[in-house]
């Protein structure tokens, strides 16, 4: 009996840590403003990559080395060697892929007591002409392009961090002429007036340690190029939904991730702005797994974001959920940007 007691106050004391930190999560989130583009145009979360090869969905547009790699339980791209630049392989890659409206994000890790950059061309390199804007260099606390600005992550002294190794998710924003640049849940960059036309993307990475030795670990995972969309209240009213694949969640798992929290925060501050509005919030999935493991997944999802709402002041009464699992496809489920598409919660008014 005083085991099974135990077990019972161990087991209640990892709920209450893992609401806390959810919590917590949300709160750091909460002004997040940064809303994916609706359209993808481009993803790569490595999967069914084979470890030790080159990826496939990218081409080298200068020498040096990229491969496939395990980082932890995370599938990444591994830059072995400096001044490695790639670029995706898609179709047309001469062509100017990035649209009027779009959004560029990606995690990046950054390796404690070590310089570390992430470089990011908004051109093909390989394949299209130079365009008269400067890339953009990513530090562990720092974003700065050469003759424009920079912006340093709130409450950072200076650009790097040795004190230990993480993950940023980084996102870009782009209307038109207008850029803004998020590192994790933090606007760092709000550039006005961008005339270059920006026609593709080309990353790479660098740095090194203290002895002035090549760094290690320079990793990229989760890459999205997606097409910007009209504002979510005049597509609400448009179409009768909002459809969107920016809400994401852990593999398998209903858990939301703290980058969903800027579509999360849109809807949320709709709903408020226009309180006779109610929603169904719908989940789906892809086609991967068993289908009734996903039926069950995209229940779970979709109440898991009708509660996150909930928790932001939302009357539960203005709410429901219902799951499709991999019922209703809207894109095909044998390529990653249309099992990403497929993947989506759908906010339909009732």
């Amino acid at each position: 009996m005083k085991y099974l007691i135990s077990f019972t106050v161990l087991f209640s004391i990892l709920i209450l840590s893992a609401s806390s930190l959810q919590a917590q999560t949300s709160l750091k989130w909460n002004k997040y403003d940064f809303v994916p583009g609706d359209s993808i145009i481009f993803e790569d979360n490595q999967e069914n990559e084979q470890n030790g090869e080159f990826p496939s969905k990218w081409d080298l547009s200068e020498g040096g080395s990229v491969e496939n790699a395990v980082f932890g339980e995370d599938n990444v791209l591994y830059f072995k060697d400096d001044d490695t630049w790639i670029v995706p392989y898609i179709e047309n890659p001469d062509k100017d892929y990035l649209p009027e409206i779009f959004t560029i994000e990606f995690d990046a890790w950054f390796e404690k007591e070590e310089y570390c950059v992430y470089y990011l061309e908004l051109y093909d390199t390989k394949n299209q002409p130079e365009i008269e804007f400067r890339r953009i260099e990513f530090m562990p606390n720092m974003v700065k392009i050469y003759q424009i600005g920079e912006g340093l992550y709130p409450g950072a002294e200076e650009e790097y961090n040795y004190d230990e190794s993480f993950w940023r998710h980084i996102a870009i924003s782009f209307n038109k002429r207008a850029m803004k640049i998020y590192f994790d849940e933090a606007r760092v960059m709000n550039i006005p007036n961008v005339t270059a036309n920006l026609s593709g993307i080309t990353i790479s990475a660098g740095g090194f340690n203290s002895a002035g030795i090549q760094g290690i670990n320079r990793l990229i995972k989760n890459i999205r190029i997606a097409e910007g969309g009209v504002k979510l209240y005049d597509k609400l009213m448009q179409d009768g939904k909002i459809v969107t694949s920016g809400i994401r969640f852990d593999v398998n798992k209903a858990t939301i991730k703290p980058e969903s929290m800027g579509v999360i925060n849109s809807v949320c501050q709709l709903l408020k702005d226009h309180p006779e509005i109610k929603l169904s919030v719908e989940g789906h999935t892809d086609s991967d797994g068993d289908e009734a493991m996903n039926q069950s997944l995209s229940e779970n999802r979709a109440q898991a974001v009708a509660d996150q709402l909930i928790s932001l002041g939302i009357d539960a009464s203005r709410l429901t959920s219902k799951g499709w699992g991999e019922n209703k496809p809207v894109a095909v489920n044998n390529t990653a940007e249309g099992k990403a598409a497929n993947r989506r919660v759908e906010f339909v008014k009732n």
